[in-house]
C-alpha cells in the first residue's frame, strides 16, 4: 500500500503554513477594526465640527442680543418707539370720505343631521 512518511520537516513546514495562514486572518481582523474605527473618527470629528460651529455662531447672537444696535432695531421694527427728532407718521382719511367698514361676516350655519334632529326633540329640555 501507500505509505505516507512523516518526517519532522513536513510537520515543521505544515505548522510554520498554520502560524502563517493565523497570522494572515489576524492581521485582515485588525485592519477591519481599524478602518471601522477610523470611520467612526471622521464622524466624531465632523459631529465636532458641527457642535463648534454652532456654539461660535449661538455666541455670536448673545453678543448681538445685548448690542445696542440689537436693542434699536427691536425698538423701532417690534416695539414701535421713536427716536428724539423722528417724524412720527399717522395715517389719516381723506377729510370729507367715509371710513371703510368691513362687515364681519355671518357664520354659516351647519345642517344638522336627521339623528341629531330626532334627538333634540326627544331629549333636550
Amino acid at each position: 500500500m501507500f505509505k505516507f512518511p512523516i518526517s519532522f520537516r513536513r510537520v515543521l513546514v505544515f505548522a510554520g503554513i498554520f502560524v502563517l495562514i493565523l497570522f494572515v486572518i489576524e492581521f485582515n481582523s485588525r485592519l477591519e477594526e481599524l478602518n471601522r474605527l477610523n470611520e467612526q473618527r471622521e464622524q466624531v470629528q465632523a459631529m465636532a465640527t458641527q457642535a463648534m460651529q454652532t456654539q461660535l455662531a449661538l455666541q455670536t447672537q448673545v453678543a448681538y442680543a445685548g448690542s445696542n444696535e440689537a436693542v434699536e432695531e427691536w425698538a423701532r421694527t417690534e416695539g414701535h418707539y421713536i427716536q428724539e427728532g423722528d417724524q412720527p407718521v399717522i395715517p389719516l382719511g381723506v377729510p370729507g370720505s367715509d371710513p371703510v367698514i368691513e362687515p364681519t361676516p355671518e357664520p354659516i350655519p351647519t345642517p344638522m343631521q336627521n339623528w341629531e334632529i330626532w334627538w333634540t326633540l326627544f331629549f333636550d329640555e
